[in-house]
């Protein structure tokens, strides 16, 4: 099966795809890989990049691309101005958030054009919500976004990352306004929100308020990630209610997760690389997410070109063809039978790598870890967000009920 790019021809929108059973691809992780490469600061996660180091927003769209998206989100996760501000951050004074997003939708839609891939624009969660601000407030914050996209006329809309329904839908009622489809994906397991809210329910309440495609991103791996848009499908089917369903699940290894997914892990965010999927853990993802009638199939953080490359690969029968950067990735490690050593020549068959265990090579680390599960949400004190750089005395705090609750766990 040879591979093919895009073609000059006028491209089918999202829901015209998704509509005649097409497998639409979605791209990775762009915070967790940036901020590996140099380009996003840890902590605030802001997409400040689009205008401070686009060349390197862009290689990344293009290597997504390149892997088998067909869909480039715009570098706007945490780009609302109050995320901008939060906690000392100088992006909304010395940049302005308008600047970031117009710049991330720029950036995509130019590689999109190199390829048959769409537009996406995105909203994320507010620190507003977790303030307690009120809907009315939280909606004008996505609407400053929106009215961005809708200038740059990006073909349909994501919100996404999101922990709390009543957040996302006031999202997607705000997106709505646009008239373009919708798509919006929550960041949750099988437990359902933070407010206790099932997955079931939240489907429902998502294409009620005017969403499409619903599903789940981030915050657990594909296993995790599909439990939950399984129950999401039996909500919507016992609501007699008709949606397309997506899954852009994390590239790590979760399964000693809570309610509050990876970030509650230990290792967040910088010893995660331990729990990293391997393109053959990718493939059997794509091929379950398939079966469970899942069309829009992507990644999130730790989500690299070549696990998207995987996804392309593993459903190129159904979609017809191979990704350009299959030109240099045989199938299943055929490959190898060009290495010089005849060990390696052995390897070069899929029963091998499906078959394979792979070993961490850290004999005195524990398989699993003890997530924090500090248990605050929206409405807790805690979460109350602000404009001012976090203080020392703050941290202290913080620092020092850390250190009570490992007594407690001990």
């Amino acid at each position: 099966m040879a591979p093919v790019g895009g073609t000059a021809k006028a491209k089918k929108g999202i829901l015209e795809r998704l509509n005649a059973g097409e497998v639409v691809i979605g791209d990775g992780g762009f915070v967790i890989a940036l901020e590996k490469r140099g380009y996003v600061k840890a902590g605030p996660w802001t997409p400040e990049a689009t205008v401070e180091h686009p060349e390197a927003v862009r290689q990344l769209h293009r290597e997504f691309l390149r892997a088998g998206a067909n869909v480039l989100q715009t570098f706007t996760f945490y780009a609302s101005d109050d995320k901008l501000e939060n906690r000392g951050n100088y992006v909304a004074d010395k940049i302005s958030g308008q600047k970031v997003n117009e710049a991330a939708c720029n950036i995509a839609k130019e590689v999109a054009e190199e390829g048959d891939a769409l537009v996406a624009g995105g909203v994320s969660q507010t620190p507003s919500y977790l303030s307690s601000k009120s809907e009315a407030e939280i909606k004008s914050i996505f609407r400053k976004q929106l009215n961005i996209f809708m200038k740059q006329k990006v073909d349909f809309l994501i919100a996404e990352y999101f922990e709390h329904v009543e957040e996302a839908v006031w999202a997607v009622e705000t997106l709505k306004e646009s008239g373009l489809p919708i798509a919006a994906s929550l960041c949750i397991g099988p437990e359902g929100d933070m407010h206790g809210i099932s997955p079931g329910e939240c489907a429902v309440r998502l294409v009620k308020a005017g969403a499409s495609i619903v599903g789940v991103n981030c915050h657990f791996d594909p296993t995790t990630c599909l439990k939950t848009v399984k129950l999401m499908k039996e909500g919507l089917a016992a609501a007699k209610l008709k949606a397309h369903l997506m899954s852009q699940p994390l590239a790590f290894h979760t399964p000693d997760c809570g309610k509050q997914g990876f970030i509650d892990l230990p290792e967040f965010p910088f010893a995660l690389e331990p729990r990293i999927l391997t393109r053959w853990d990718i493939h059997k993802y794509a091929r379950e997410a398939y079966n469970l009638g899942i069309r829009y199939i992507g990644g999130c953080c730790g989500f690299e070109p070549y696990h998207i490359r995987a996804i392309a690969e593993e459903l190129a029968p159904e979609r017809g063809f191979l990704p350009h950067g299959s030109e240099k990735h045989g199938s299943w490690g055929s490959d190898l039978s060009m290495h010089t050593k005849p060990w390696v020549r052995a390897r070069a068959r899929k029963e091998y790598w499906e078959n394979l265990l792979p070993a961490s090579g850290r004999p005195y680390c524990p398989s699993l870890s003890k997530p924090d599960d500090w248990g605050v949400t929206k409405g807790d004190a805690e979460l109350i967000q602000q404009k001012e750089a976090t203080s020392e005395q703050q941290l202290k705090e913080l620092f020092n009920k850390q250190k009570l609750k490992s007594k407690v766990v001990a």
